[in-house]
């Protein structure tokens, strides 16, 4: 059998062989942030090969937690879609020192269940435990939900605000090709006191109209994308202690990376990009949001 790294394999092959493994680390951050939105559970399932920074990882999970730490992103949040992965996430949280906790079912999850009200009681259930800091991601989302499942959306995007209130946590927000919806049912419902919009996709002027609402603003690896000029004005427009980071992994692995899996040791590269479109200091960045991670999810 051929060696698959042997010069006679073809560009093609060695292309589709590398698009399963992560990437190579980027250089380290001096100053630690945190991944305000990540998927663990998922990052295990359909990352890929781990044997570019675990060869012999016997917990992933952790082997994922330190490749995280060793770059400077030494605290983690995991976000539930649904109430499996939103009870996956509220026992990692209690497990691993470094690991936070949001559950909630993801917009597009919302119109398939046959039991809403029931999936509803139990990640309110769950929204109770200490360690479950968020209440994510909820939303609305029009690019993969019609318009036959558009209420059922609303109406679980509606309970989620509702959970986040009476628990006092805050409200992490999926938000695809729904901008205007988002806010109008935030403002109709009263949008709890801490509201963040996950892997923001808005330009600047709805960055603005967030803004001045006091949300904060999550900014993925789509940041670092050639065409995606409109989140680096939003960026630079967003204060920097309403700025935070995130993977989302294994999705959106920022460049030149895209198209691999994405996974929370990457959030530097993403940062830097940042530091970039807003003209500051990467270490200065990563202070202000390091601290923003505290005052939105409280320590660790």
């Amino acid at each position: 059998m051929s060696n698959p790294s042997s010069p006679s394999e073809s560009r093609k092959a060695k292309a589709a062989r590398r698009a399963g493994e992560f990437p190579p680390a980027p250089e380290p951050l001096a100053i630690p942030v945190f991944d305000s939105h990540t998927h663990l559970d998922l990052t295990v399932q359909e990352g890929g090969s781990f044997t570019s920074f675990a060869p012999e990882a016997g917990d992933p999970v952790q082997a994922l937690i330190d490749a995280a730490a060793k770059a400077g992103v030494d605290r983690l949040v995991q976000v539930g879609v649904d109430v499996d992965s939103s009870r996956w996430g509220a026992d990692a949280a209690e497990k691993y020192g470094s690991v936070l906790a949001a559950v909630a079912l993801h917009p597009n999850e919302a119109p398939r269940l046959s039991d809403l009200d029931e999936a509803l009681r139990e990640i309110e259930a769950l929204a109770a435990r200490p360690r479950v800091r968020g209440i994510g991601e909820t939303g609305m989302d029009t690019f993969r939900t019609g318009d036959e499942g558009r209420v059922a959306q609303e109406e679980s995007f509606r309970a989620h605000i509702a959970i986040a209130k009476r628990h006092g946590k805050a409200l992490i927000i999926h938000d695809r090709e729904a901008h205007d919806d988002v806010l109008r049912i935030l403002d109709s419902e009263g949008a709890p006191d801490t509201v963040v919009l996950h892997c923001f996709s808005g330009d600047a002027v709805f960055a603005a109209e967030c803004v001045r609402r006091g949300f904060y603003l999550s900014f993925a690896g789509t940041v670092t994308f050639a065409n995606a000029a409109n989140l680096r004005e939003a960026a630079a427009l967003t204060p920097p202690e309403q700025m935070m980071v995130e993977t989302d992994a294994p999705y959106l692995t920022p460049v030149p990376y895209r198209g691999r899996p994405n996974a929370s040791y990457l959030i530097p590269i993403t940062v830097r990009a940042l530091a970039a479109a807003r003209g500051v200091e990467v270490d200065e960045l990563c202070a202000t949001i390091s601290a923003t991670g505290e005052r939105v999810f409280g320590s660790w």
